[in-house]
């Protein structure tokens, strides 16, 4: 278990959260790293955390604040790279762990970019769209001083999209005069974004999702699923699951869960939640009352695609899916992860099932430093190249060691940041 002194002074014992999780994560992984054992300590404190004020003036001439971060946990291996966030519960705790998470994911699929996370703690449903640029382009400016193409570079992430990710371009390319396309991933396609990426997270859940499968000795055509949040991650992986021939039978979001034992219709429930904004009152599926009853769907695959923490030692018990494929970041606990490997649960875990997305990111970053756009078909052939390689890697090194994947990830991980750190050294 980690230590107080490995909870910074700025986190009390009792809020420690998502942070909290990721240090027990580390110190699982310890045992297996050898003589970089020594190294530790540098992964479990953030290189550097920016807390910023964020403060607009509102359609109706008030003033409103938000909290804002920005937190560089490591670039022994590369600049930041990882998402923005904009959600009402946005912790510093969180962002913490999301971009250390995002160290551990960057090396286990080997791209050459250390770990960040942005975020801000507000419900942009309750923005109008110049109140949402207004905060966005302020939050931008204020992180302006940490980020930059070769120093840390934003992504789309919970609530932001390519228009979030243009407007930051804009207001970085503006105070810099220059036009630095480069700055952020996730753009439009017109500014210099990558084909491929929108769907890049939720391909690679699929992906990673056939291999496991394989391994399992399990076909994808007729195999039974439920998917757990159903935006850009969730959605894409039901629907490429869905024209693989597997049956979507469960799909549960913010607002509700929807069920059918048959398969939903994706193409459908796509469209009824651009039309509605969520699963509830979908026509051609059971409606379910009880969100727990969710984790109890008898499936041979589970997809957590939603927010951190969801399965934990309440529920793990419930889960009857022999495969959990994390589409989201961190949504397994560590006490649930001890009860689904005594189920006999195969979880593959965040820092390789979601990895699509940084992966095609960095596709972006490469194009846009190039000026030279690669096809939707080249994307994807690289993602899958990719993404396959560091499955089988980690699968490897899970058979040699008698870990799980996670820890397989976590040693695969790890290793290649604290090697880049020794090599590197301490400067000054």
């Amino acid at each position: 278990m980690f230590t107080h002194h490995q909870i910074p002074s700025y986190l009390t014992q009792h809020d420690i959260g998502p942070w909290g999780v990721y240090l027990e994560q580390i110190d699982r992984v310890t045992p297996y790293l050898g003589p970089l054992a020594r190294l530790v300590e540098t992964l479990k404190r953030p290189k550097r955390i920016l807390v910023v004020d964020v403060p607009i003036e509102k359609d109706d001439g008030t003033y409103a604040h938000f909290e804002g971060y920005r937190v560089q946990h490591n670039s022994s291996r590369g600049p930041g790279k990882g998402g923005v966030r904009f959600h009402q519960n946005v912790s510093l705790s969180e962002v913490m762990a999301l971009a250390a998470w995002m160290t551990i994911k960057n090396a286990a699929v080997n791209v050459p970019y250390g770990g960040a996370k942005g975020g801000i703690r507000v419900d942009p449903k309750m923005l109008s769209k110049g109140e949402l640029e207004r905060m966005t382009r302020r939050y931008t400016s204020e992180i302006g001083i940490i980020i930059g193409p070769a120093k840390d570079i934003p992504a789309p992430d919970v609530n932001t999209n390519e228009q979030i990710m243009a407007w930051m371009m804009d207001t970085y390319s503006m105070n810099e005069g220059i036009t630095a396309s480069g700055v952020v991933t996730g753009k439009p396609i017109s500014l210099g974004g990558s084909l491929g990426r929108q769907a890049a997270t939720g391909r690679g859940v699929f992906v990673v999702g056939c291999e496991a499968a394989v391994k399992m000795g399990m076909k994808i055509d007729g195999v039974r699923i439920a998917v757990q949040g159903f935006g850009n991650v969730g959605s894409v992986a039901a629907r490429l699951f869905a024209e693989a021939g597997a049956k979507i039978i469960a799909v549960q979001d913010h607002a509700g869960t929807v069920m059918r034992e048959s398969g939903l219709d994706i193409a459908a429930l796509q469209a009824h939640v651009t039309a509605t904004g969520s699963v509830v009152g979908f026509a051609e599926a059971d409606q379910v009352k009880d969100p727990a009853q969710f984790w109890a769907v008898d499936c041979d695959i589970l997809i957590p695609a939603a927010l951190e923490q969801q399965i934990t030692a309440s529920n793990a018990n419930l889960i009857r899916a022999k495969i959990i494929l994390e589409g989201a970041n961190g949504p397994t606990t560590p006490a649930a992860d001890d009860i689904l490997h005594d189920k006999g649960v195969l979880v593959v875990p965040d820092v390789i099932t979601n990895a699509g997305g940084v992966t095609v990111s960095y596709f972006e970053w490469v194009q846009d430093f190039s000026s030279y756009f690669w096809t939707e078909d080249e994307i994807n052939q690289r993602l899958t190249h990719i993404m396959r390689e560091a499955f089988n890697a980690v699968w490897q090194i899970s058979e040699e060691k008698k870990v799980s994947l996670r820890t397989a990830a976590f040693i695969v991980g790890c290793t290649r940041v604290l090697q880049a750190h020794e090599m590197r050294g301490l400067y000054p």
